[in-house]
């Protein structure tokens, strides 16, 4: 039976991420009729009283605390979101969990295998709704490759590559950010990027194994963010190339990088089989390209299907053919989380495929011989 209540809502980190998934609360009822379920933003946590206060004005949040685990405690908050720097996850988590709440994490889950470890042997008794933010499961690109995968359209898979590229390690005079501190919880770009290519691999075709992994810190020293004129070490990598096998035995390669000058957000793959293709390209989301080897010599080639917008019932805004951006795969990721816990039952991606995700990225860093 469908939980008709409104849902209290409590944001644990108002960075970019807080942002993002507070994004999706405030304009889904325009996105989708009807909405599963009704919310209401009742609190938002930082780490300082002044971005909490402007948080609260911007958004209307009821109240702003420093202290995340008020947001918790509280019986008018059923729903709590965890968008914190990520060595924060676990005992965030974990907290949320025991507490009885919706839990939707940000990801990486956490940091490490014994993080990842901590969080599994929770999950069996817990009764509430859990879900990671992985986005790119959700564009209509993406869930059409996942119906041709499931229809046979490729076939056996023989070979297949998936990169995440971005350029923000490039610049040698950039300062040391949280995200190249491994102390600080950065991961790198494994845990950064390679989390959301590696997981829609995985979504795609099936369980990966890491079979060997290289990894290189351009830069070894940055400047500190906080004290421009000091130099820090850099302890968490810039890129990093995976080579990985299907459960079938195919190989392939993925690629995580934050040195790849001219990229923007470039999330790609490509998928070969025995019976045809698929491929795209973060940066063309509106279309998924496909290669139907079944079809006569004469008449193969590549060719682009229009995904643009075609998300079912209910959503109905904008039209299908408005062309598709980021927010909006995060916006049905965010619908996808809220419909199970209207409907009381799991949903997934859930905490057991950040866990899992998480022991693949450890197994690349422990081939890397690194952390």
């Amino acid at each position: 039976m469908k939980d008709t209540r409104t849902f209290g809502v409590g944001i644990i980190g108002f960075g970019f991420m807080g942002r993002t998934h507070s994004y999706g609360y405030v304009n889904l009822p325009l996105f989708y009729h009807p909405v599963p379920c009704r919310t209401r933003l009742v609190g938002v946590a930082t780490s300082r009283p002044e971005t909490a206060e402007a948080a609260r004005r911007a958004l209307g949040f009821e109240i702003a605390t420093t202290d995340w685990r008020e947001l918790i405690a509280r019986p008018d908050i059923d729903i709590i979101h965890i968008c914190t720097p990520n060595k924060f996850h676990t005992e965030q988590v974990l907290a949320a969990l025991a507490a009885g709440k919706h839990v939707y994490c940000d990801k990486p889950l956490c940091t490490t295998r014994a993080e990842a470890d901590e969080i599994a042997a929770a999950l069996p008794s817990v009764k509430v709704t859990h879900q990671m933010a992985l986005h790119n499961r959700f564009f209509p690109a993406t869930m059409r490759a996942k119906q041709l995968l499931e229809a046979g359209f490729l076939g056996d898979v023989l070979s297949f590559r998936g990169a995440y590229l971005h350029a923000g390690s490039v610049d040698p005079n950039a300062p040391l950010r949280w995200k190249l501190d491994a102390e600080l919880g950065g991961g790198g770009a494994i845990l950064d990027l390679g989390s959301h290519i590696l997981d829609l691999l995985q979504h795609l075709i099936g369980r990966l194994t890491i079979t060997d992994c290289t990894t290189y810190i351009a830069f070894p020293e940055r400047a500190s963010a906080k004290s421009p004129n000091e130099r820090v070490k850099v302890t968490a990598e810039d890129s990093a190339v995976m080579t990985v096998r299907a459960a079938n035995g195919a190989p392939g390669q993925v690629e995580a990088t934050k040195l790849a000058t001219g990229a923007v957000d470039e999330l790609r793959f490509e998928i070969h089989g025995t019976k045809g293709a698929l491929r795209f390209n973060l940066m063309e989301p509106s279309f998924l390209w496909v290669y139907d080897q079944t079809q006569p010599a004469a008449e193969r080639g590549w060719r682009a299907l229009e995904t643009v917008q075609s998300y079912p019932a209910p959503a109905v805004f904008p039209p299908w053919k408005v062309g598709i951006g980021w927010l909006r795969a995060h916006m049905a990721c965010l619908h996808n989380f809220l419909t199970a816990a209207a409907e009381g039952r799991p949903a997934e991606p859930d905490l057991g495929a950040g866990v899992q995700l998480q022991h693949l990225m450890a197994d690349a860093y422990d081939r890397a011989g690194t952390r």
